[in-house]
């Protein structure tokens, strides 16, 4: 049914994720669908990295280690974006169609964050997708 599972991750916030990357994976295994995991960063120096090079090189181990931990093919595509809090709806869109992907699976609002900038996205995403987005709470 399911080909490639679209995985949105933010690696400032991984140890949040446990419950959307388990329900990725799972899903993965049960419809024999490869993940792909997509990051967006900005240009500038940010908690995870120092420039969008060290930040794609950091999301390629993120994928391998999920890779090898669940025992799924895997891959990953990094975004760069001037300003990620505005233009992440429409970088996550991008991924969508440039992926291949035919389901999304992503995590709402992260619990205990200032800001809870998944909600709304994970939202758009539902709302604007042709594809299937699959939100984790």
């Amino acid at each position: 049914m399911y080909k490639k599972v679209m995985v949105p991750v933010d690696l400032a916030h991984v140890d949040r994720l446990d419950k959307a990357l388990t329900t990725a994976a799972d899903l993965a295994t049960h419809y024999g669908a490869a993940l792909h995991y997509v990051g967006v960063t900005s240009p500038q120096p940010g908690t995870v990295a120092h420039n969008p090079t060290e930040y794609a090189e950091k999301l390629e181990a993120f994928a391998k280690q999920e890779a090898d931990k669940r025992g799924l093919e895997a891959s990953c595509q990094a975004y760069t974006s001037h300003d990620p809090a505005v233009d992440l709806d429409d970088t996550l869109m991008k991924a969508v169609q440039e992926s291949g992907a035919d389901l999304v699976v992503m995590a709402s609002h992260l619990p205990g964050l200032s800001e809870h900038i998944f909600a709304s996205n994970a939202g758009y995403l539902a709302s604007h997708a042709s594809i299937s987005v699959f939100v984790i709470r």
